[in-house]
């Protein structure tokens, strides 16, 4: 099996005066739809952990309303449907209850009708198991059907993942194209036995469930492109290590010509070099795919008529690009984007990027301004704006009108709420290296000194901080302190001399990146030197653990929230998975498994330490924050440990988001006092 990595709106308001072509119309949100039924914001916590109002959002084929998936109480979660220009309340297609399914995402495929995905993670005989699933259901929840291949008793093998939607087919009235898993039977002694096996496309009729066969089901394949048009031109496979059945560390991409059914050779990736296709243009008959340069990621354009010419695109000297930006149904590439200290678009489509630039100046306060989602004539426009201290809106533009509505808030919760600005920075490594970062202070405290400080680690490692609203450093600088995010080496983005090994063998450079990040904030006279703390999550919560290890006078407190805290234990907890053998690969062998590993080095703890973490986790097995927890108990250490029954890595559950924050600064704020009371 594969492991898995690591509101509402109510009237049009009347148009006010036009702002550089761009009608700005304000509709006001239903107390009702802000924060979900049964959630209580008596504290800080429960204002920030409460997930986003809408955590994803489409509109109609007609532009009337839209779908969004929101929170319900706890981890429950709720596709609501909201139809525009004055439709009252919204109301729900579908729900989940976070035990164990959560919804992902609600997609229309036609004005009545969505699809939507949902997923989770079991546990079975031990092994921690994600899974996914799709299903359509009429917009007011009726005609539930399941997409995906029906499993059989006789099944050989776990469905994990049933499928994905690969083309929306926006020509056609309720059809999608649909990459199908499909598992052989192991009965005998029957023809009606199934036989076929593979991943296979499939042209789906949502409310007949009537499948059409398009690609037949093939072994060598594990996901496809399409051209948007419905036509499959891109296949991938990543193959498996002789009879070991452990993922091999390469991608075989293969296309075909227009109207051909061959597959011819595209290009092989291996250890993230080659031509990696991630999006077709169909008028070109050309694919965009992403290839090293220098050292980072740049953006080429590949025909597909047998020649394979390739020619560059787009490239940047800082940093990588990282994706194309698409639009309409038919997912149309308009332009390709990276982030340097803050994210840019660069717009092929120049009525897309005119727009973009009207849009910022009539949002001024909110320049993050992206394309979400449009109606099938792409004259209504699915916006959403937001800013380092503006979680987001949602508006709805009529390129017609030129009229630009407001019709949902991301985070309800925290209007009213002052939010602190996040300043990009660098500072120096111990080696002189520029380290980037992001420097979040306290509401209305942009000179102050000689604050109380934490350290903010990124997952990953190959991750990365960007500009913009982070719950978690909003938190904490609303609670006092000043917040510091570095981007240190192993980060990805910064291409490969960045990236160096990756976080784990080259742990040295980047956890000494973190603590010099705490030298920093003291040498300039922000954080007192007393005050400083460290909080991370995943890999951040490593970078935590470890830089106590290596500087234990240096943090009053640790917080590590699902932490990798043994790097040997990190490659055994792999083996019940195919990728196995590239975990090993990544971690290495070699003494920087007992140097790098917090759990073998408690002795040198000295701060307190607080751990949460969720037994579901696919991620980072709860074993490692239970044995750290243990072995520090044991030397007589200050740690506890915050277990959660049935979440996964991200702790998707508003209650339980909102205790751990609680916890949290209580944590932070009762060693701080410790420390004012030792002087």
């Amino acid at each position: 099996m594969r492991r898995a990595a690591s509101c509402q709106q109510g009237e049009w308001s009347v148009k006010t005066p036009v702002l550089f072509a761009v009608f700005v119309a304000a509709i006001a949100v239903p107390a009702a739809a802000q924060v979900p039924a049964g959630t209580r914001l008596e504290t800080a916590g429960a204002l920030f952990g409460v997930r986003e109002t809408v955590q994803q959002i489409d509109i109609s084929p007609d532009g009337q309303r839209v779908v969004y998936v929101t929170p319900g109480p706890g981890r429950s979660s709720l596709a609501l449907v909201a139809t525009l220009n004055g439709g009252g309340e919204p109301s729900p297609a579908f729900a989940t209850n976070g035990k164990p399914d959560r919804l992902d995402w609600c997609n229309f495929v036609t004005n009545d009708r969505v699809v939507c995905r949902i997923s989770g993670v079991v546990n079975q005989a031990g092994v921690r198991i994600p899974f996914s699933r799709l299903l359509s259901v009429d917009i007011d929840g009726g005609n539930f059907a399941a997409l995906g291949q029906q499993s059989s008793f006789y099944d050989t093998r776990l469905r994990q993942f049933d499928g994905d939607i690969l083309d929306w087919l926006p020509d056609e009235d309720g059809a999608v194209l649909m990459a199908r898993e499909y598992i052989p039977e192991g009965r005998s002694g029957t023809r009606l036995a199934r036989t076929t096996d593979g991943l296979g496309v499939d042209r789906i009729d949502v409310r007949s469930k009537r499948a059409t066969r398009i690609e037949s089901a093939a072994k060598d394949a594990d996901f496809f492109i399409t051209d948007g048009r419905g036509n499959v031109r891109i296949k991938g496979f990543q193959p498996v290590r002789g009879a070991t059945g452990q993922l091999a560390d390469r991608v075989n991409y293969h296309y075909r010509l227009p109207d051909s059914k061959d597959w011819k050779p595209f290009s092989v990736v291996t250890d993230g070099k080659g031509l990696i296709p991630i999006a077709i243009e169909a008028s070109s008959n050309s694919a965009y795919a992403l290839q090293k340069l220098d050292g980072r990621y740049a953006l080429y354009r590949v025909k597909l008529d047998g020649s394979v010419d390739t020619a560059l695109v787009y490239k940047n000297d800082k940093v990588d690009v990282d994706n194309v930006v698409r639009i309409g149904r038919g997912a149309k590439v308009i332009g390709v984007t990276f982030a340097e200290e803050k994210r840019s678009v660069i717009y092929f489509d120049k009525t897309y990027g005119n727009l973009a630039t009207a849009l910022g100046k009539a949002l001024p306060n909110l320049p993050k301004v992206g394309f979400v989602g449009s109606s099938a004539d792409t004259n209504r426009l699915l916006i959403f704006a937001g800013s380092d201290a503006d979680p987001g809106r949602y508006y709805v533009f009529d390129k017609s009108t030129r009229n630009l509505s407001e019709i949902l808030l991301a985070r309800p919760a925290l209007e009213g709420v002052a939010l602190s600005s996040v300043k990009p920075i660098s500072y120096p490594a111990s080696d002189g290296t520029a380290i980037p970062g992001y420097l979040t202070l306290p509401p209305g405290k942009a000179d102050a000194r000689g604050l109380p400080a934490v350290i903010l680690p990124h997952g990953g490692p190959s991750a990365r901080d960007e500009w913009g609203f982070d719950w978690m450093a909003q938190f904490l600088a609303h609670r006092g302190y000043a917040v510091l995010q570095p981007n240190y080496r192993g980060s990805a983005g910064f291409g490969d001399e960045w990236l160096k090994e990756n976080g784990f063998k080259s742990w040295r450079t980047s956890i000494g990146d973190v603590v010099d990040a705490a030298r920093w904030l003291v040498a300039e006279g922000i954080a007192d030197p007393d005050k400083v703390s460290i909080v991370g999550w995943s890999y951040g919560g490593y970078a935590a653990l470890q830089a106590g290890v290596i500087e234990p006078q240096r943090f009053k407190a640790i917080v590590a929230i699902a932490p990798v805290t043994d790097l040997a234990q990190l490659k055994q907890e792999a083996r019940d998975y195919t990728n196995a053998k590239l975990i090993e690969e990544e971690i290495g062998s070699g003494a920087h498994i007992d140097e790098g590993s917090p759990q073998r080095n408690v002795d040198k703890l000295q701060a307190p330490v607080l751990m949460f973490h969720g037994d579901l986790d696919v991620n980072v097995n709860i074993a490692q924050a239970r044995n750290m927890d243990a072995k520090l108990r044991a030397a007589g250490k200050d740690s506890t440990l915050v277990e959660y029954e049935g979440l996964e890595h991200s702790l998707v559950d508003s209650n339980v988001r909102a205790q751990m924050l609680d916890r949290i600064a209580a944590f932070l704020d009762a060693n701080m006092n410790k420390q004012e009371g030792a002087k």
